[in-house]
């Protein structure tokens, strides 16, 4: 049986080597698990800005991946077949993915940077709408309103139209003016949809930091439409008070309408 020439050790690099490489690579991991969720815990416990835990957990992640590159920059013993091994799997793999894992991190920061959402705000991306959970270098998660998590890529987030609805008030207050639209048929007149609208706002008045209202936006031969304006300190009441005040307008409105054809 033939000995192998270097000492038994896989392309020339020691198992202690190896065993110190995985060492490394499992602390990171565990350390960024237990810092997260430490970090996360002790956000909630002091009342912390969500979207400060939101940085301060990024900042920690990226410390530890430039610790962990450091800690593993400082373990010797590659030989050149061992270099040339990693470098032919990891070639065909960076060749696929580098660009787009490159450009993501790139927007990752861009977005940081620029922030033109943070954490807990209601926003629309695109398609996507809902509150903004968590902001990472690669992705961005938003809660919608089926109580579903969306991860959503950076990269794709600067290709799309975002639509933030936080507004800053003048008295340092911060709430969330949501807008969405309703359309009627031509049965029941503009004046009796106005008294609905003003009705069921008033019921929900005291919710809110400010009372909704409606605008006429546009009308053809087959509908009327109107914007709604809605007026949330926490812009998950978005998810509850859009469908009560949709449901409750047009069963209104079909009482409205069923009463026109009666009399």
């Amino acid at each position: 049986m033939s000995e192998n020439p270097n000492g038994g050790n896989l392309f020339g690099v020691s198992l202690s080597t190896i065993l110190s490489i995985v060492a490394i690579v499992i602390v990171a991991f565990v350390l960024e698990r237990v810092l997260t969720t430490y970090l996360s815990r002790i956000a909630k416990r002091t009342k912390l800005e969500r979207n400060a835990a939101n940085n301060l957990v990024l900042t920690f992640r990226i410390f530890i991946v430039i610790g962990t590159v450091l800690a593993l920059s400082r373990i010797g013993g590659l030989q050149s077949e061992w270099i040339l091994s990693i470098s032919a799997i990891a070639g065909a793999a960076l060749g696929f993915a580098s660009q787009k894992t490159l450009g993501n991190s790139l927007a990752g920061l861009f977005l940081l940077a620029a922030r033109p959402f943070r954490v807990g705000d209601y926003v629309r991306i695109g398609t996507i709408e809902g509150v903004v959970q968590e902001v990472t270098i690669n992705y961005t998660k938003v809660l919608t309103i089926g109580n579903n998590t969306v991860s959503v890529s950076n990269l794709q987030i600067l290709d799309r139209e975002i639509t933030n609805y936080r507004i800053e008030h003048e008295r340092n207050l911060t709430f969330y003016c949501y807008t969405f639209e309703m359309g009627f048929d031509h049965s029941v007149p503009a004046e009796k949809i106005a008294v609905v609208f003003s009705e069921v706002f008033e019921q929900i008045r005291h919710l809110l930091p400010k009372k909704p209202f409606a605008t006429f936006t546009r009308s053809d031969a087959f509908a009327r439409v109107y914007t709604i304006y809605l007026y949330v300190e926490d812009p998950e009441d978005v998810f509850t008070l859009k469908p009560r005040i949709s449901e409750e307008v047009f069963r209104r409105w079909d009482a409205e309408r069923s009463a026109m054809k009666t009399s």
